[in-house]
């Protein structure tokens, strides 16, 4: 007859430390169980972000892009809540007044582009710029210095017409602008038509051409246009149009919400919050031909038949001297488009 053989006091205490190991993975386990449940929750509560989209009860978060432009009719819209619901891609100027309410910004004008860059806004935020090639610093002495002697730089300098970022230790930068030889010969004209030699006078002269460099800074984010584009090619859309092709290119979203995009003026006059200002025309001027911006718009429509688009207006009723507001003729067969008031937007946005 055999007999069980006893445990050894050394096998006893193996047992034990091998069953509180197991107690206290066992509780570990639901520890950490308990907390990996909490963080899905609390990633699911909060609202998501322009890149996540989290299904919900049932249902899916509807992924939005905000298109803001620079026309009157967004004057005294808020645009604070936006981000909540959605990326706000912003134009031109706005970041002077907007800039902690947009997430990427567009612009496509020299002057404009290079008063950005100068602003260190690109190291903050994506931004888009027309023409953006970096070209590495060494070059910089040929192409502009070597135009030049160093007396006639300085002078084009001192009449503002090179304006440039401090260098640095930027190992690459970007130039737009004027032939600078040709920049001299206006400006020594300049100096000879005005009268006891003013300067604001001969600044005016020569202002409409200028150079732009801007040394890159890092951190950068700034980008070339052409890059959203598949054959490296820019059409040479105006900027909203410009914004909408690279949102919805970059995003991927749903539904995209086009405001202050007024296309026409209410007056004889320009229609843009920024006009009289730095880098834009004269409050004076008349209204910019629409033409080529609503063509521009028909095709980002046409392109993108997935996504749902709402032309933001001011009012219903809000009716310029020559065109609608409400609805363009021009677009009418583009299903993917609706018209919304903003008091409708509003409206909306609660219920999301």
């Amino acid at each position: 007859m055999f007999s069980i053989p006893r445990l050894s006091t050394h096998n006893k205490k193996e047992k034990e430390m091998t069953k509180d190991f197991l107690e206290h993975t066992i509780e570990a386990q639901k520890i950490l169980d308990i907390g990996l449940k909490q963080s899905r929750q609390n990633k699911a509560d909060r609202f998501p972000t322009a890149e996540e989209r989290w299904p919900r009860a049932g249902k899916t978060i509807t992924k939005r892009v905000f298109l803001i432009g620079n026309g009157k009719s967004r004057a005294d819209f808020d645009l604070t809540p936006l981000k909540k619901y959605g990326k706000v891609y912003g134009c031109n100027a706005i970041w002077r007044d907007e800039l902690d309410k947009i997430d990427v910004l567009t612009a496509v004008d020299n002057g404009v582009i290079h008063e950005i860059y100068h602003n260190g806004i690109a190291n903050k935020i994506p931004c888009w710029f027309r023409n953006w090639t970096k070209v590495p610093a060494p070059m910089y002495e040929s192409l502009v210095q070597g135009m030049l002697g160093k007396q006639e730089l300085e002078e084009l300098k001192d009449y503002d017409v090179i304006t440039e970022n401090e260098r640095g230790t930027s190992q690459e930068f970007v130039m737009h602008g004027a032939n600078l030889a040709g920049q001299v010969k206006i400006l020594k004209n300049a100096k000879k038509e005005t009268p006891r030699g003013d300067r604001e006078i001969i600044k005016k002269k020569v202002n409409h051409s200028s150079l732009y460099v801007s040394w890159i800074k890092e951190p950068d984010y700034s980008k070339d246009i052409r890059e959203c584009w598949d054959e490296y090619k820019d059409h040479g859309w105006a900027c909203g149009a410009s914004a909408g092709f690279i949102a919805c290119k970059e995003e991927k979203p749903d539904e995209v919400y086009l405001i202050g995009h007024d296309l026409v003026s209410d007056t004889d006059k320009v229609n843009n919050l920024f006009a009289g200002t730095k880098h834009y025309v004269a409050k004076e001027n008349g209204p910019t031909p629409h033409v080529n911006w609503v063509g521009q718009w028909y095709d980002l429509f046409a392109w993108n038949q997935n996504i749902k688009f709402f032309k933001v207006n001011k009012s219903a009723d809000n009716l310029p001297t020559n065109q609608p507001f409400r609805e363009w003729l021009e677009w009418s067969d583009k299903k993917v488009l609706s018209y919304m008031t903003q008091a409708e937007l509003l409206d909306k946005m609660r219920k999301w």
